[in-house]
């Protein structure tokens, strides 16, 4: 019995693996100049994207303020704006974004000096212009979401209050309308025609509607649902909605927890349908994630971006992936903090705390696939040495649980290599060829 359960996990150890595509890397920044945080050595944070003037724009921030990168023909990508942060240097941790209108809406969290930040993005990707600039409505705010549809901005644990909304009908002087303090703080939310589907840290999921005419009674707001105990219940980060508002998927910033979709289609009856994770290690922990069709992008921290299949919620199967932090501890909170897969193109856009800047591209060049290779890497099994042919630019070794144990350039030589201390039992490796094909394979250490 105990051998067949052996075998039942690594058949499914090896499915896990070995239905994943890698993306493909088009384009990556870091600019080592940058400081990184005294917290979390992260000189980039967010990352977002917009669409003008038939470019496709690239934002992503960083200790220092916030840039943006023209990233329209992939094989000329370039950084074509700065605007400095009102608040720089190592104390900085965090900076959002949104859009709406033509103005981008930039947040710190770290600070005296922050201020809210409205940036005419109008002329990209020619320049942009700094518009408002100010911290007398708040200073600091965590996070922040617009709900375009109602013109409203909603900013999350900031100065004053668990959260405050603001009109945006005049874009560039937002007027406070409402501070909701019901909650310890809010971390994050999803709004759609006023109804805010709130993460709120330790006092879980609410959601809550918020137009107008609840505004201006006493009531002030609705509360629709709340869900404080749930499977792997940490601390509610984040979520996003799906287009037909019936699921939502929700990220616990704790290491080892669970991803969570829920059903939201009956505010009287949320519930939790499924859980789910990387499947690399048990310390993994997900960040932000962005609902797009039928397809879920999470920023995975050290496990990089992680695509999931969400078409059937109550089982999600993980369909693609790229590992923008190699190392391999998942301790403290390092590698991809954000994403962003809404352009046209289909190019993704994604940031890592310690790296920079990614451009993906999910294509079929990358398929992986058992043993479907060519006999590149011998003797197989292995006992001391093993030689890997000529035709591949790297190689990299992963044991059953996906942590990574041998990384080598081969720059198209073909090597010999002691396995030195890498114990017996059964490995999978990535190469990567001289034409940038990706291939997998299964090798055995006696």
């Amino acid at each position: 019995m105990k051998q067949n359960l052996v075998l039942i996990t690594f058949v499914m150890i090896t499915s896990s693996i070995f239905s994943q595509q890698i993306a493909n890397e088009i384009y990556n920044w870091d600019d080592p100049s940058i400081v990184g945080s005294t917290a979390y050595d992260n000189a980039y944070n967010e990352c977002w994207g917009v669409t003008i003037n038939n470019h496709e724009i690239a934002i992503i921030g960083s200790t220092e303020g916030t840039h943006f990168f023209d990233i329209t023909n992939t094989n000329n990508i370039s950084e074509v704006a700065f605007v400095e942060g009102a608040y720089t240097g190592p104390g900085v941790i965090h900076r959002d974004y949104h859009d709406y209108k033509g103005y981008l809406y930039a947040v710190c969290d770290e600070g005296s000096s922050s201020t809210l930040q409205i940036i005419d993005i109008s002329n990209l990707p020619i320049s942009v212009n700094v518009v408002y600039d100010s911290n007398n409505l708040f200073s600091k705010a965590h996070n922040i979401f617009i709900d375009t549809a109602t013109a409203k901005l909603y900013s999350c644990a900031s100065t004053n209050y668990a959260m405050d909304i603001y009109d945006l009908t005049n874009p560039t002087n937002p007027a406070l309308i409402y501070s909701y303090d019901d909650v310890g703080h809010v971390h994050d939310t999803y709004v759609k025609n006023d109804t805010a589907y709130l993460n709120c840290g330790y006092d879980g999921f609410k959601i809550v509607d918020f137009n107008n005419s609840n505004i201006a009674s006493n009531n002030n707001h609705v509360e629709l649902a709340s869900l404080t105990s749930y499977p792997d219940a940490g601390y509610n980060h984040s979520g996003w909605l799906n287009d037909d508002g019936t699921i939502y998927v929700m990220m616990d910033e704790n290491h080892g927890y669970d991803v969570k979709i829920l059903d939201v289609s009956d505010f009287n009856n949320i519930s939790v349908i499924s859980t789910f994770n990387s499947n690399v290690n048990s310390q993994s922990m997900a960040h932000n994630g962005i609902i797009k069709n039928n397809m879920l992008f999470i920023a995975y921290y050290h496990d990089g971006l992680r695509v999931f299949d969400i078409s059937n919620p109550f089982n999600p199967i993980q369909t693609w992936m790229y590992d923008t932090y190699s190392p391999n501890s998942h301790a403290s909170y390092k590698g991809a903090w954000g994403v962003y897969p809404y352009f046209q193109s289909e190019n993704i856009v994604v940031s890592d705390m310690q790296t920079g800047l990614y451009v993906l591209k999910l294509d079929n060049n990358t398929i992986v696939s058992e043993n479907n290779i060519k006999k590149i890497i011998y003797p197989n099994p292995i006992n001391e040495y093993f030689s890997i042919q000529s035709e591949i630019n790297t190689f990299e070794l992963f044991d059953v649980t996906q942590n990574k144990v041998m990384q080598k350039k081969i720059n198209g030589q073909q090597v010999t290599i002691d396995r030195k201390n890498i114990k017996s039992g059964v490995y999978f490796y990535k190469i990567k060829n001289i034409d940038n094909s990706i291939e997998y394979g299964k090798l055995i250490f006696n």
